[in-house]
């Protein structure tokens, strides 16, 4: 493994470039900002989960004082597009319209009412007449696929969808290898399903759109998105107009874990802004987010393992179905990566299948979530390496050391299945899970505490453990640029289009310039997400923030030190090669200083004036994945069937931590988050298609109380091909409480749950079955 450099800003725990302006409450989110004669935008939403508008009268509603503008399906452009933000051609199919004649989910949009004020437009909407003619629903991934279902996209227009008569938006179907051969040749063979749930990402600020026109009537968009550039693109086909008509602005974001990833409001607050020439606002209501956003897929995902005596594993088969709700948005993409994020890493099977497919039904839209698909695929793959440590008499953890990727090995399955294609050959070039291993077992005290039962009352303890990995970024897809110019102060402008979501993007992309060109990280002035004033970035998604947009930040810091260079040169006497950036100044081999502001100052206003400046770009060949090792004690109420975490540690590696402190934030956000969906976060459904709980009193995601004891480690390897020896760490985190939780369950109480949330009620189910047993 290459050295780790010694660094002066990199690796240091930097405050946020944006703190200040955070902790003092300046006006930074989309809301904060809006001009005068600014027009309230509300939504109405179907009643029913499947139906056919046979008529709507807005005439009521038009004639109320104080509404200028009313939108359905009768007077909007009726282009098919995909609502998902994802790279240029979408691997998802073009399945949506603005509005549309068909609703396929309790608050399908329907209509838009555009009003002076907020009140207005609410009332307007309740004058809105809708004649339906309801259909058959489909509520489950069995009525989807039966014969003789109702198709829920029987429109003729849309594209990509793989198999709409049968309700299937996509299908991957992957071997290596012989499986069958591997089977027969296991002397031991596990199969589990597991199931997961529906679940919000439940962020503080909903989707909010801001729109206006410029000076030379060109739209703007001041959205809480994920994905700028993308949003850019699709409103404009979308509207019909040309992308050098619109310019979308990301201020800051309270939140997004994927939901922003989706273009849901930016092209009906464009359509009101051009169609009246005034501005307009538009945000979710929580109800209104919870209903009609995004929501993680559920899939249900069976697999089987055949391993010799040794416990090396001799054959993987996984297969996945996923529920993707009324519309396709990411339902290739995530389904592919519940296998291409997790079946490399069990690289010691020879043979391994991978099956699955997407469908609709008629329920909410599932989009991109955190984790993206390898949360639900590490559910039953890590669940069922613990019943095979079992059969075999190994310990869990002996078990994956026997079986898990390590440097200079490869998996067949980095280049047989990608995000929604085929994927790209990799060789993995760091990888310090065996520390991450040893660390985690000695914190929780494996050796100590597993297979103890410890107990306190009617409690019983339990530990479980787990290895996850992710991706960084997807390999010859993603594309980052940044821009770097000087200014006369020795200071430097970063433009980039990296979209920092509160993860602190902006603070390590400004870290790593500041390393390259020798300065304090206050020097590095930061402008990022403005179509107009940035460069591309394909957003904040797929872990591709600090590995993809950092490297173009390095390369486009290298070039500006190399022109800096080259302008010393001339005064210090020596050769650019010769020269070193140190302190802002640079250093020459005698000792010799010139000040950057020096520097700058000759390259402007004295000989050969020119500006400094460079602009660099990325698109990865490969995606080196961070490593995760899971440790958790549980407590297992005997009579309540409450599951308690007490103890979580995770010891992580994600190469070099840029910002240590963002970092462990990163990994502890997404831990919290995990633990949310393991144990009391679920969207319930009613028979019609309706949430029954939409809203943060009734969907219980975890607070400060519920946080247990919380250990993450960053185990540092070094990455030759990341930036500065980084990779990512945005989402990894969140693949490993599922399965860490179900095993120290089992470890407490002797019961596989396989179905998420682990609520008591069903904690109990399984517990009495066992007793009956």
């Amino acid at each position: 493994m290459p050295e780790r450099p010694e660094f002066t800003v990199v690796g240091k725990g930097e405050r946020k470039v944006d703190g200040r302006a955070l902790v003092t409450g300046k006006p930074v989110f989309v809301a904060d900002v809006r001009l005068p004669d600014t027009l309230h935008v509300k939504l109405l939403g179907s009643p029913h989960a499947h139906a056919r508008i046979l008529s709507i009268d807005t005439s009521e509603a038009e004639a109320m004082p104080g509404v200028v503008c009313v939108l359905t399906h009768e007077n909007t452009p009726p282009t098919r597009h995909t609502t998902a933000g994802q790279g240029y051609p979408e691997p998802s199919p073009y399945d949506a319209r603005m509005f549309e004649d068909k609703v396929r989910f309790v608050g399908d949009r329907v209509a838009a009412v555009a009003a002076e004020t907020e009140e207005i437009a609410l009332a307007a909407l309740k004058a809105i007449r809708v004649e339906y003619e309801e259909l058959e629903p489909v509520l489950s991934i069995d009525d989807a696929r039966r014969d003789g279902a109702p198709v829920i996209h029987d429109e003729e227009d849309s594209a990509g969808i793989y198999d709409a008569d049968r309700n299937v938006v996509a299908d991957v179907d992957i071997d290596v290898g012989d499986v069958s051969a591997g089977f027969d040749a296991s002397d031991v063979i596990v199969e589990t399903t597991c199931e997961t749930q529906y679940a919000q990402h439940a962020p503080i600020e909903p989707h909010v759109v801001y729109s206006y026109l410029d000076n030379n009537g060109r739209l703007v968009l001041r959205t809480s998105t994920q994905v700028p550039f993308h949003a850019r693109r699709i409103v404009a086909q979308t509207l019909g107009i040309p992308i050098r008509s619109v310019r979308v602005i990301k201020p800051r974001i309270g939140g997004g874990f994927g939901t922003k990833q989706e273009v849901l409001l930016e092209d009906v607050a464009g359509l009101v802004t051009l169609r009246t020439g005034r501005p307009a606002w538009v945000g979710l209501s929580r109800k209104e987010e919870f209903v009609a956003s995004r929501t993680r897929h559920p899939m249900r995902v069976r697999v089987r393992l055949g391993a010799g005596s040794d416990g090396v594993l001799r054959a993987i088969e996984m297969e996945a179905v996923s529920n993707t709700g009324a519309y396709g948005a990411h339902g290739l993409t995530v389904l592919a990566n519940a296998g291409s994020k997790t079946l490399p890493l069990y690289n010691k099977a020879p043979n391994v299948r991978f099956y699955g497919q997407a469908v609709y039904t008629n329920l909410p839209v599932a989009g991109a979530y955190r984790g993206y698909g390898a949360t639900q695929g590490y559910f039953p793959l890590e669940t069922a390496m613990d019943e095979l440590a079992e059969r075999l008499g190994i310990d869990p953890i002996e078990l994956r050391r026997r079986n898990h990727v390590r440097v200079g090995e490869t998996s067949p399955i980095f280049e047989k299945l990608g995000e929604g294609r085929e994927g790209v050959e990799q060789t993995i070039k760091s990888c310090e899970l065996e520390r991450c291993l040893e660390i985690g077992a000695e914190r929780i005290g494996w050796a100590e505490k597993r297979g103890k039962k410890l107990r306190d009352g009617p409690r019983v303890h339990g530990l479980g453990m787990t290895i996850v990995m992710q991706g960084s970024g997807i390999p010859r897809i993603d594309m980052a640029a940044a821009t770097i110019k000087m200014n006369e102060d020795g200071s430097f402008n970063l433009l980039i289009g990296a979209t920092d979501l509160g993860t602190g993007s902006d603070t390590i992309l400004a870290q790593i310039a500041a390393e390259v060109l020798a300065v304090p990280l206050d020097r590095i002035l930061v402008t990022s997400s403005d179509t107009d004033l940035t460069p591309f970035d394909v957003g904040a998604y797929a872990s591709s923030t600090t590995y993809v947009s950092g490297t173009a930040v390095q390369r486009a810091a290298e070039k500006v030190r190399g022109q800096i260079l080259e302008v010393a040169s001339a005064v210090l006497g020596a050769s650019a090669e010769s020269l070193r950036l140190a302190d802002e100044s640079v250093v020459a081999p005698g000792g010799e200083r010139m000040s950057l502001a020096d520097v700058c100052l000759r390259a402007m206003y004295e000989s050969d004036q020119f500006q400094i400046a460079a602009t660099a770009s990325c698109v990865p060949a490969e995606s080196p994945p961070p490593f995760l090792a899971n440790f958790a004690e549980v407590a297992v109420d005997t009579e309540t069937g409450r599951v308690e975490v007490l103890h979580y540690v995770a010891a992580v590696d994600c190469g070099v931590a840029i910002n240590p402190i963002l970092a462990e934030g990163q990994m502890e956000g997404a831990i919290v988050n995990g633990i949310g969906y393991a144990l009391t976060e679920e969207m319930l459904i009613s028979s019609r298609g309706r949430v029954r709980n939409p809203s943060l009193f009734d969907y219980k995601i975890p607070g400060a109380l519920d946080v247990p004891r919380l250990e993450v480690i960053l185990v540092e390897s070094y990455e030759p091909t990341g930036p500065m020896g980084a990779k990512s760490i945005g989402e990894v985190g969140i693949n490993g409480p599922i399965p860490t939780i179900a095993n120290a369950i089992y470890d407490a109480v002797g019961v596989r749950l396989r179905e998420t949330p682990f609520t008591p009620e069903r904690v109990l189910a399984a517990m009495r079955e066992v007793t009956v047993a």
